[in-house]
């Protein structure tokens, strides 16, 4: 009995050391596993950049912005949008997402909501408060986006230890990317106010430092005088300075550098027009990186998130257009301030510690008066012309304009009440509106949305389209206007279609877990938040429907 008692104590105590090894050993590898990872995750976009201002000008870029990226890191080249329509609003929620507006749920900034009868914003709630501001400004939440970013997923892997925080000029490039669990998301609200603001979504009152930098003078130092950041003569990249494709400030005569920021401020809404101007982009550097300062931003080995998007370069391209000098000189200032911003991540959180990647929401289109005197076909929609001959159609087919509750966003949203009540059926009225729309001037192409929802393409303006098709919330019959032809003013860009000038963005990552090199292999938005989700290790977003890009990865 005395050896079977001896065989038994000495058989635990092995178990029991062996016990010991594998805890401390399943230890090490969670450690390690930490320790692997970046302690910080920085996604960048920034909003209405084509993919060539990164050739073009790429002679007045220093090493340590948009180069360090491409030569530290992995470039893909051939990167594209592959869902209409190519704006802010599904531009951040599909990058962040990992999917498409048919899944997220994002198919516009604004679009008309079949339920309440009226025009919804991508990111307004009014059950939230403004946190920061007296104004509606901050009346914002993410609660229209039916899926989680890979931040949120992050949180939930973190067990909500791994933060996360947002920050941007426009409310939707900071509350979308950011996600649901957020820990707070920062917009700039101008006006007479120059201050970054919150919900109540995310939090009851401003942080100290976000008080304390609202407090500096530091938006108010941007009042001042823009000129361009070399001589102008130097600026061969792009189209005279003087010409009549631009729009410019109130209050100035010509669209010409230089521009006297606080003699233009009260004709342009006060702090407003720090938004069309590099300086905007400038203010976002300065807050990311009190923001990281202040709310300890990859100090640990618990990986946190940093979402930023530089939202002045689309106001700048809206105002003055793609081949200006204007946006030239925003983006050789953005490379400034990216270097900047990276030394301060250097020495902040480490050299080889953090993962960035930089992309943008959508491109733009020449402006179409430009294209027009260079010969190529562009222009402008008569919108008018249009709804005179739909009304008139609608009330000689159906003897009512009622069957149409709105026309917004490329799309008819059809009254299924009335359609009902006339005894019509709803598909036959949409192959009749689509046979309709399709004789006017500078629509290509008209799809109902029975066609969207039971169709299957892989290819061409018709796959872009039904990706971008969400069918509960999209119109009953889509339209696409010719090419380079816009609703727009006969100055400055803008944006919106699945042409390439639309879709064609960049895509740099660079940093710990990056690859060096560059690829030409189509790449397309969704891939972004899967492949960062695998060099984390963490779930996919839950409606994610993009892949890995396995060769970035190390």
């Amino acid at each position: 009995m005395k050896k079977i008692a001896l065989l038994l104590f000495f058989g635990f105590a092995i178990l029991s050391c062996n016990a010991q090894k594998i805890e401390s050993s399943n230890t090490s590898t969670v450690t390690l596993s930490e320790s692997k990872n970046p302690k910080l995750v920085v996604g960048i976009v920034v909003d209405q950049m084509r993919y060539d201002y990164l050739t073009r000008f790429d002679s007045k870029f220093g090493e340590g912005g948009f180069k360090r990226m491409m030569n530290e890191g992995f470039n893909c080249k051939n990167n594209h949008f592959n869902y209409v329509p190519t704006y802010t609003g599904p531009g951040h929620a599909s990058i962040f997402t990992g999917t498409t507006p048919k899944y997220h749920g994002i198919i516009s900034n604004n679009w008309y909501d079949k339920e309440t009868k009226e025009t919804v914003y991508c990111a307004g709630d009014e059950g939230v408060v403004s946190v920061g501001t007296k104004s509606t400004a901050g009346q914002m939440s993410p609660h229209r986006m039916l899926t989680t970013s890979f931040a949120d997923e992050n949180r939930l892997f973190t067990q909500m230890r791994g933060k996360t925080i947002g920050v941007a000029i426009k409310d939707r490039g900071a509350i979308l990317p950011a996600g649901h669990t957020a820990d707070a998301a920062y917009w700039f609200h101008g006006k007479d106010e120059g201050v970054w603001i919150t919900s109540t979504f995310y939090q009851n009152t401003l942080p100290k430092w976000v008080t304390k930098f609202n407090e500096s003078d530091i938006a108010e130092s941007y009042l001042k005088i823009w000129d361009t950041y070399y001589n102008i003569e130097t600026y061969i990249e792009s189209g005279d300075d003087e010409n009549n494709f631009e729009g410019g400030f109130k209050g100035k005569e010509k669209a010409i550098f230089p521009y006297n920021l606080a003699k233009l401020k009260d004709d342009n809404g006060g702090f407003d027009i720090l938004k069309a101007t590099a300086y905007g982009n400038s203010l976002t550097t300065d807050f990311a990186m009190a923001a990281v300062k202040g709310e300890n931003l990859g100090l640990d080995t618990i990986t946190d998130v940093l979402t930023l998007s530089y939202s002045s370069t689309d106001y700048v391209g809206h105002n003055f257009g793609v081949n200006s000098k204007e946006v030239e000189d925003t983006y050789i200032r953005l490379d400034k301030d990216l270097e900047r911003f990276f030394q301060f991540l250097d020495a902040e959180v480490g050299v080889g510690e953090y993962t960035v990647f930089l992309t943008a929401d959508h491109g733009a289109v020449d402006v179409p008066s430009y294209l027009q005197s260079v010969k190529i076909p562009a222009g402008y929609l008569d919108n008018d012309s249009r709804k005179e001959k739909f009304m008139a159609f609608l009330n000689k087919k159906y003897a009512t304009k009622d069957i149409v509750e709105s026309v917004s966003n490329s799309q008819v949203f059809l009254n299924r009440k009335v359609i009902d009540s006339l005894g019509l059926k709803l598909f036959e009225v949409q192959e009749d509106i689509a046979n309709e729309q399709i004789k006017y001037d500078n629509i290509s192409k008209v799809y109902t949305a029975k066609t969207l929802s039971t169709a299957s393409f892989t290819t061409g303006i018709e796959a872009l389209l039904q990706q971008g098709f969400n069918q509960k919330r999209s119109g009953d019959i889509i339209f696409v206007n010719d090419v380079a032809h816009i609703s727009y003013s006969k100055t400055g860009s803008t944006h919106g279609s699945g042409l390439n000038y639309d879709t064609h963005v960049p895509l740099l990552f660079f940093g710990k877990g990056i690859k060096k090199g560059e690829t030409l292999q189509k790449t397309v938005i969704p891939d972004i938040a899967p492949t960062i989700s695998a060099l984390l290790g963490i779930s996919f977003p839950n409606g994610a429907t993009g892949m890995t890009l396995e060769f970035v990865l190390d």
